[in-house]
């Protein structure tokens, strides 16, 4: 029992010794960590201001560029409005010209197609 009461005594004395080093080799390298971390924190700063301006800049100009697309697309769309209007306005009155002469020209046959259009719209809004 004394052979393995040394052994297990010298064990327990090289362990204490092992963590006594690995201490020690953690005192040492805890400031060239500390200095490391710091620096990566400054890196990482750094980038992440560089990735910031090259957004503002990039974004910047992406949107100078949608901005003017949308008011050219908005601007298009006025211009088709107006053309519409016009275009509605145009077929209004040839529509209401060709009333006028169709009732001088032949009244009884434009009221009878008037009361057929009429007659077709009220069975059509009846189903």
């Amino acid at each position: 029992m004394s052979n393995l009461s040394n052994t297990a005594s010298d064990s327990i004395k090289d362990a204490r010794d092992a963590i006594r080093e690995s201490a020690a080799a953690a005192s040492a390298a805890s400031p060239d960590i500390a200095a490391d971390l710091k620096a990566l924190r400054e890196d990482v700063g750094r980038l992440a201001a560089q990735i910031g301006e090259i957004f503002a800049a990039k974004g910047g100009k992406v949107w100078q560029r949608t901005r003017a697309s949308v008011d050219e697309a908005v601007a298009d769309a006025q211009g088709a409005k107006a053309e519409a209007i016009d275009a509605v306005r145009d077929v209004g009155d040839n529509l209401l010209g060709a009333i006028d002469d169709s009732l001088e020209q032949r009244p009884y046959t434009t009221l009878a197609l008037a009361f057929g259009i009429g007659f077709l719209f009220g069975a059509m809004g009846r189903r």
